[in-house]
């Protein structure tokens, strides 16, 4: 009985890391600039191809100098930069840190 048990329980555990494993992010794998454009909320705003934000006001990122994208973001997190466009855009820097922002102003620059 406590044989099945054990293997019962081993089954368990392995069901639990392969679902987990499923849903972690792919390993040996780092996110792409435009995987985090898309799912840290950047193209609600300003768009599916960065070059149609939902706000005549609000920038479009397509083309953009890296460097440029890189220090206004990290000015916006910081609160140097604040202005009214900039109200909407602090509620969701926290989710995303340097690097993540480095990536998403390379992929950025790189569009057309």
């Amino acid at each position: 009985m406590k044989a099945a048990i054990s293997r019962r329980a081993a089954r368990g555990a392995a069901a639990a890391a392969l679902l987990l494993a499923a849903l972690a992010p792919a390993t040996g794998r780092a996110a792409t600039g435009e995987e985090l454009y898309k799912t840290k909320t950047c193209i609600a705003c300003h768009g599916p191809d960065a070059k149609t934000p939902i706000l005549p006001s609000y920038p479009k990122l397509a083309g953009q100098n890296a460097e440029y994208l890189l220090q206004q973001a990290k000015d916006i997190q910081s609160g140097a930069r604040d202005n009214a466009n900039t109200a909407a855009m602090k509620g969701v820097m926290h989710l995303v840190n340097d690097e993540e922002l480095k990536l998403i102003a390379d992929w950025l620059a790189a569009l057309p």
